[in-house]
């Protein structure tokens, strides 16, 4: 059942249309975190959309309500509790693996599922493939997972909580042998690694640009993939980070093609997370 069809009756139309459309549910059927955002108009029922969303989702323990975008450089909201459990600690389930996180200190994305296994799924045996801003690690975890031959997986994480999920994250999938974490910025961890990737991925909406020229050093003499990812609004959907791409490899040297353009998910009004697959080489 959606939220507007629990209140429809219940309140008036003109209340109807601001009660959210979607929320986002992480964890799994013992228990989960409900993530939402109220509108302004309602917030007076912020309670009652709460109630409402775990009398739909009987697993979810908690119901967390946005208080602030994406902050600082480890890209986690304020939240406001406001039904349930405070601990927010839970094992989120997708495509056979496990990812273990609290979405208040890490970020997460549950709706990047799909986007991960479209990942997942291009990485060929023997890769090794460079995960920047790696997060609590769901990248390397569906990889490894879909991809049992990838050679190795670096992943790079700056945020110590993130970190400490990412290390529990690869011991819970027992991919010890195949991924490889370290806590730090990736311009101090990367270098160690110049020249040796198949593949980078670079999961950063904002700012990720800034860190191209790392990406790039990573790859192989014979060229290799990098997963670029940018915010963007629909009238420059992929305009804006191809010229990014295009300026950085042209000042450095390489030669690219743009193997594909996606949208990933909406950011927010006419805003989307995009994501450019692009082969580079140098010249």
């Amino acid at each position: 059942m959606r939220l507007k069809d629990y209140f429809k009756g219940k309140i008036s139309d003109n209340l109807l249309k601001y009660i959210p459309s979607s929320y986002e549910i992480i964890g799994s059927r013992s228990k989960a975190v409900a993530i939402v955002e109220i509108p302004c108009e309602v917030e007076h029922l912020k309670y009652e959309i709460a109630e409402a969303i775990v009398k739909i989702n009987k697993h979810v323990k908690t119901v967390l309500r946005k208080k602030s975008g994406r902050q600082g450089v480890f890209r986690i909201r304020d939240y406001e509790i406001l039904w349930g459990d405070p601990d927010t600690e839970v094992v989120h389930k997708e495509y056979g693996y496990l990812i273990k996180l609290d979405p208040r200190k890490v970020y997460f994305s549950a709706r990047e599922g799909t986007e991960r296994m479209r990942i997942a799924r291009q990485v060929r045996p023997g890769e090794v493939v460079m995960y920047m801003f790696a997060g609590v690690g769901p990248f390397a975890i569906a990889i490894a997972k879909h991809q049992p031959l990838v050679r190795k997986i670096i992943a790079a994480e700056i945020n110590p909580d993130a970190y400490r999920y990412l290390l529990e994250n690869i011991k819970l999938n027992k991919l010890e042998s195949v991924v490889e974490a370290y806590l730090g910025d990736v311009r101090e961890i990367c270098p160690k690694w110049y020249g040796t990737c198949d593949r980078v991925l670079m999961p950063l909406p904002k700012g990720a640009h800034t860190f191209l020229d790392v990406a790039l050093s990573c790859l192989k003499p014979e060229g290799g993939v990098v997963h670029f990812y940018h915010w963007s609004h629909e009238n420059t959907l992929f305009r804006d980070a191809e010229k990014i791409v295009g300026e950085w490899c042209t000042r450095l040297g390489y030669k690219y093609k743009i193997l594909s353009k996606r949208i990933v998910l909406p950011y927010a009004p006419r805003v989307y997370k995009v994501c450019l697959d692009f082969f580079a080489i140098r010249n």
